[in-house]
């Protein structure tokens, strides 16, 4: 049996991965304007069910580098177009949906109108998990950062790989969490229509904006 102290980094090393992994988390993107704005929108359960989906892409990303398939998006310059593609047109349609929201929302709350029926489970575990997919830059992101912390001596590299994937989603997983519970006390303590409004509306722009920020990306150079 491999001992798995042999598999991960030291604890230096594993300090300053786990320091990168939250830093890498705060830092708002895609992943933590969903999961507020699933929150705000929909309340915890929808906040968790969106967050599942993201880490659940994220797992994707990680075998998918472990075993080479990232390295191949950047070794075939149109591959990588396509998905490219698919996920800038997935981030325009989550934006304009949100911008949608936003408006009915305020028109909502001035006529006084019923809210809009709730999202089930599955359907914001899918947003999350494609909104995560559909990402190149994320599987670039793996296949770029977590070789430097495999370490050296490590009988099996691939292996070492996974863990630390595994690491980083789970990791992920717990600030998403927390994510949920601040939004969800953000909410009680006065996320009116108006302010879910505004907040819609900007992740609206932000989603949009990602998205032509994602179409100027190159794929990397082997």
């Amino acid at each position: 049996m491999i001992e798995l102290f042999k598999l991960l980094p030291g604890p230096a090393e594993a300090a300053v991965f786990a320091a990168a992994v939250l830093v890498l988390n705060a830092t708002p993107g895609v992943d933590f304007v969903l999961t507020v704005s699933r929150t705000l929108q929909g309340g915890t359960r929808a906040g968790v069910a969106a967050a599942l989906g993201i880490n659940a892409g994220c797992v994707v990303h990680a075998l998918a580098a472990a075993f080479g398939l990232a390295a191949l998006l950047a070794l075939y310059p149109a591959a990588f177009q396509i998905v490219q593609w698919a996920g800038a047109a997935y981030l325009v349609w989550l934006g304009l949906g949100m911008l949608r929201q936003a408006w009915q929302t305020r028109v909502g709350s001035a006529a006084n109108a019923t809210p809009a029926p709730r999202r089930s489970f599955a359907a914001d575990f899918r947003v999350g998990l494609f909104t995560n997919v559909l990402n190149p830059k994320v599987a670039f992101f793996f296949l770029a950062f977590l070789p430097q912390f495999v370490p050296a001596a490590s009988p099996h590299k691939t292996l070492s790989f996974l863990l630390l994937g595994a690491w980083f989603v789970v990791q992920g997983f717990l600030f998403l969490m927390l994510l949920v519970a601040l939004a969800v006390r953000l909410s009680k303590l006065g996320a009116s229509g108006w302010v879910r409004s505004v907040l819609n509306g900007l992740g609206g722009v932000l989603f949009i904006g990602l998205a032509l920020r994602l179409l100027r990306e190159r794929p990397v150079a082997a």
